[in-house]
């Protein structure tokens, strides 16, 4: 199973917008709150891993 690595761009309202940062990308990937950690902010780094995002520790 892939691992791909993300950033917290913005926040607005139920939908935070990711910037991948494992691989060069301008694309943001628009991805519901719901299935984001409660505790992410702006500049917050998560990790996908088996179909789940997890708060990277850094």
């Amino acid at each position: 199973m892939e691992t791909w690595f993300y950033e917290v761009v913005s926040i607005d309202g139920d939908y935070a917008n990711l910037k991948r940062t494992d691989i060069e990308s301008d694309e943001l990937k628009l991805v519901a709150r719901a299935l984001l950690p409660a505790e992410i902010t702006e500049g917050s780094r998560l990790k996908y891993e088996m179909m789940s995002y997890t708060l990277e520790k850094y």
